[in-house]
């Protein structure tokens, strides 16, 4: 897979991170000054002037192309540009000598910041080691030793390992919570998809049943019907549609008109206790999916003749008369009623798998409300969200 493009900045410090590179270019003094102090030949001391130049042209565009990729991702300009500033720097040696060292802390930062981990060790370790020679044939010769340069490139190489090492860790920290927020929007946009589809699809069900029984005695109710069914496919059209992009949101007035046409579908009686203005907008959003999710498990599995929603200011309420859960000693009951469950936002039974139960609960719990699922065999189901 090739990797991004960067050729643009994305952020403050891509734009001006360069700064950071160009404030360093103040100790371009120490080969300035060797040049000035410099007896060699007119032509030599030229082009070691040429070569300080060219390097701080280099070692700057390095830095602000380089800023532009990520953290130890390399970018083919920015390594040509380094070997650049080797050798412009080496123009500098007939002139100056061993004066030459004193680029070595620009080349070991370079290194650090805008090319890959093994360059970063190599140059971090080959710049003391340079120096350490310098200091050894400098003694042989009788000259000044250099060991102020030896401790700055020694210094350096900490600061470069240590910095480097905390840049990489905050990028893969970055990368993980990009990861991660990838990962739940998915599993988010599945259990909106599930929710969305399971009660879509149920219905559709029923009346594609309910068409075929008619469909001999009552051809008009069942075309009625069919009419019916081509909206509700198309109502789950836009609502996948609307989940995908994120701007989805059902109204808990109209969910509650949905699940009385579906209930009355299969035959189920819905009573409705209360108004949906009880709830406010931020509540009636997520009531409005627990309720829809509700009514999908009373049309599958219920097996109920009557239905009732209760809603008043902070509580929604689904129960049936149906089938009731079945006995889980993993979950806790009222006293005296063994074979009830009961379910909280945050707590999962071995029955409640899949996106349905977890669905529910997840959704109370981002919406800073506790869900509870009550029943008992023969008794039916209560659905309750409070907050």
């Amino acid at each position: 897979m090739s990797e991004p493009s960067h050729t643009e900045p994305t952020n403050a410090w891509a734009r001006f991170g360069w700064l950071m590179g160009g404030i360093w270019l103040v100790f371009l003094y120490f080969p300035a000054t060797a040049l000035l102090r410099s007896e060699g030949p007119v032509l030599a001391v030229a082009v070691g002037w040429f070569g300080v130049a060219a390097f701080a042209a280099t070692y700057l565009t390095g830095f602000i192309v380089g800023m532009r990729a990520p953290h130890g991702r390399e970018r083919p300009a920015t390594v040509w540009l380094f070997v650049a500033a080797i050798a412009s720097a080496a123009l500098t040696i007939p002139a100056i000598g061993w004066g030459v060292t004193s680029f070595t802390p620009f080349l070991m930062s370079y290194a650090s910041y805008l090319l890959n981990r093994p360059t970063h060790w190599v140059a971090n370790t080959a710049g003391p080691a340079l120096i350490v020679f310098e200091i050894a044939t400098a003694q042989a010769r009788g000259d000044v030793e250099p060991w102020p340069l030896l401790w700055i490139t020694v210094m350096i190489a900490a600061v470069n390992t240590i910095n480097s090492w905390l840049i990489a860790r905050s990028t893969a920290a970055d990368e993980l919570r990009v990861e991660l927020a990838t990962s739940e929007g998915r599993e988010a946009v599945a259990r909106d998809v599930h929710d969305l589809l399971g009660h879509s699809l149920t219905v559709v069900k029923l009346k594609a049943e309910l068409a075929s029984r008619l469909l001999e005695r009552d051809p008009a109710a069942a075309r009625a019907e069919l009419y019916e069914i081509v909206r509700l496919t198309g109502e789950a059209i836009d609502g996948v549609r609307g989940t995908v992009t994120g701007v989805r949101s059902e109204g808990l007035a109209e969910q509650l008109a949905a699940t009385a046409d579906a209930l009355a579908t299969a035959g189920v009686a819905l009573e409705v206790r209360g108004s949906a203005s009880s709830l406010s907008p931020a509540q009636a959003i997520p009531a409005a999916w627990i309720l829809r999710e509700a009514t999908t498990n009373i049309l599958r599995h219920a097996d109920a003749s009557r239905a009732v929603v209760s809603i008043s200011p902070g509580t929604l309420s689904i129960s049936d008369n149906g089938r009731g859960l079945a006995p889980d000693p993993g979950l806790g009951g009222d006293a005296g009623t063994p074979a009830a469950g009961t379910h909280t936002a945050g707590a999962q039974s071995t029955r409640a798998t899949g996106h349905g139960l977890r669905g529910m609960s997840e959704r109370a719990a981002e919406a800073g409300a506790e869900l509870r699922v009550t029943g008992a065999l023969g008794h039916g189901t209560k659905v309750s969200l409070t907050w």
